[in-house]
């Protein structure tokens, strides 16, 4: 089996490359920004040989401290130089990096923590104290290490180990289907798991997003999402970390966002819609462009047409914007850029086609779409494939693709799928259809139909129609409880009739622009007769007669743009009954 670890793609530029900048982030003064007399922002920068000898001090410190491959240790500290000089040092051991977004709230977190199984904690102050409080829940966390001032806990400290002299690190001997992290899902779909990711995953994505995005060494990446700032290393791009909360992308400042652009002449950048949204708005206001972007990245949730026009309008004339598709168990999938979006398949969107992701990624990544179940699958005998055209579930196999879930592991009964000579498939956990080009639409969760009598009806194709309005900023359908069980009309379909213990009411559930919200009950009845008439005057919608307003939408906290629809489903069966319950702009609101 082949020897591999991915801190090798980050030392081959150490070696290429030593003095090109690695990461730079901004300096602080308590919590103001540091500047200097001229008011121009101050920043600490690390070379990648200084990235590569940092990271093996700090390696060969873990190992003589009991690190070894295998070992699972949570890292917790902040997006910048500390958080990508860790990681590497982790991987030079070979131990398993745990990841979470702490965002997700202190209680889900530290369950997540729990069933992780942990050998030890990476992290700030914070994340230490936490571990003493609820030792109980982490008995085998015996490898810590602190990022800043240590106190009581005992450990390593970050700082005592920068300060000893030059070690370098044992070679752990690492293979390709080793285990090299465990990636929590953000939970905005369910209760948050596991995701086992192998040392193939990272190679198989480092690869495939460097040459479907077209990365060459020497770029600058502003980071608006810390994952992808790790591959930027591996793919000898300078990271610059902005002055923003990672955990809120839609609370970032755009003048600051965008002074770090300025200042590092960015030449690319990753953020979610949320960002992009209030950065692009702002440059409209203020009549100024982003010159210098010349790749832009849009991911973590579907990303409207209004935005890519938009943000084409602040980007120079051979710009790209792509907008990648996958999951946390499987990505990269597949890749659109704004131009072929926006020219050809805008129509379609529009009229309820769903969403094109584009094509996916070349082989050995495979794909299929298969009839809709809630069963599992245990062969791909029981997942015959569907027309081109036909709405269904998604599977894939491929490298890319996780072996499965090391925490909540019952949930792989449902997500994998055995094929042929040992080859595993994974369902995707979304539905769409592929296109007479190979492209594939993305037609929303499938946990996120509303099954009806007249069949199913699919989140994203539906909410396109209601979106027509110039009142509202987005929909979502909801499928309520309905008050009275739902009757069996004549000539239902067998399939139907095989779903209808989830028979559901639909609810279109929408958010208007803030000048648009009713400010009485005449406005509000205006406004749900306007979008009554949207989804009426369509086949695909003709069956949804509830609409509802809602202020604003939950939505999850790694992207801040995914709708929670199980939590607004909740929400319309209560409003059906006259009651009302809070909507908590956080995920995983089971």
């Amino acid at each position: 089996m082949s020897l591999y670890n991915i801190s090798e793609r980050m030392v081959r530029f150490a070696q290429r490359t030593p003095d090109a900048l690695a990461v730079v982030e901004p300096l602080f003064c308590g919590k103001r920004a540091k500047r200097d007399a001229h008011g121009k922002r101050e920043y600490r920068s690390i070379t990648f040989a200084e990235l590569d000898r940092d990271s093996d001090q700090i390696a060969a410190a873990l190992q003589r401290y009991g690190v070894k491959k295998g070992t699972r240790l949570a890292l917790m500290t902040r997006q910048g130089i500390n958080f990508v000089t860790l990681v590497f040092a982790v991987y030079k051991t070979g131990a398993t990096l745990v990841l979470i977004d702490p965002g997700m709230g202190v209680k889900r977190m530290l369950v997540c923590l729990k069933e992780a199984n942990l050998d030890g904690f990476i992290g700030v102050p914070q994340a230490q104290i936490a571990r003493v409080l609820y030792r109980r829940w982490f008995p085998n966390a015996k490898l810590n290490l602190t990022v800043g001032k240590r106190f009581f806990w005992g450990g390593l400290s970050l700082d005592e180990i920068r300060k000893r002299p030059p070690m370098k690190p044992e070679d752990p001997q690492t293979t390709l289907d080793d285990l090299a992290a465990i990636i929590f899902t953000s939970g905005s779909t369910g209760v948050a798991k596991g995701v086992a990711y192998t040392q193939r995953m990272f190679k198989t994505q480092v690869e495939e997003i460097e040459k479907r995005l077209k990365i060459e060494p020497g770029g600058i990446d502003l980071v608006g999402f810390p994952f992808f700032g790790l591959f930027n290393a591996g793919m000898g791009t300078t990271s610059v970390i902005p002055d923003m909360d990672a955990m809120r992308p839609a609370n970032v400042n755009p003048e600051l966002f965008l002074e770090a652009a300025d200042d590092w002449k960015i030449t690319q950048s990753f953020g979610s819609p949320a960002l992009w949204n209030r950065v692009v708005d702002y440059c409209i206001a203020h009549n100024r462009k982003i010159d210098t972007l010349k790749r832009a990245v849009i991911a973590g949730a579907p990303v409207s047409f209004t935005l890519l026009e938009k943000f084409r309008s602040v980007l120079s004339d051979d710009a790209d914007i792509y907008t990648p598709y996958g999951a946390t168990e499987s990505l990269p999938l597949a890749v659109i850029e704004s131009r072929e979006a926006l020219n050809e398949t805008k129509d379609a969107t529009r009229r309820g086609g769903g969403v094109c992701v584009g094509r996916f990624f070349d082989a050995p990544l495979q794909s299929r779409v298969v009839p809709i179940t809630d069963d599992p699958m245990p062969t791909l005998a029981d997942a015959p494939a569907l027309p081109r055209g036909e709405i269904g579930e998604l599977l894939v196999s491929g490298p890319q693709a996780s072996p499965g879930y090391v925490t909540r592991v019952e949930a792989n009964a449902l997500s994998l799928v055995q094929g042929e000579n040992g080859q595993m498939w994974r369902r995707v956990g979304d539905v769409g259809y592929f296109d007479d080009k190979g492209r594939f639409w993305f037609c929303g969760r499938k946990s996120h139909r509303v099954e009806t009598p007249d069949g199913p009806l699919f989140s994203i194709p539906c909410e396109a129609i209601s979106n027509e309005s110039n009142k509202i900023f987005r929909s979502a359908l909801a499928g309520a409880e309905p008050l009275d069980p739902i009757k069996v009309p004549e000539n239902v379909s067998e399939r139907a009739l095989r779903f209808q213990s989830k028979w559901r009411e639909p609810v279109m559930v929408v958010e208007p622009f803030p000048e648009f919200r009713p400010t009485n009950p005449q406005e509000e009845r205006a406004l749900i007769d306007e979008v009554l008439r949207l989804l009426q005057g369509s086949e695909l919608t003709k069956n949804i007669r509830k609409v509802m307003i809602c202020e604003s939408f939950p939505v999850d906290v790694r992207h801040n743009a995914k709708i929670n629809r199980e939590l607004l489903s909740k929400w319309a069966s209560a409003k059906l009954r006259g009651k009302t319950i809070p909507l908590v702009n956080a995920p995983n609101n089971e």
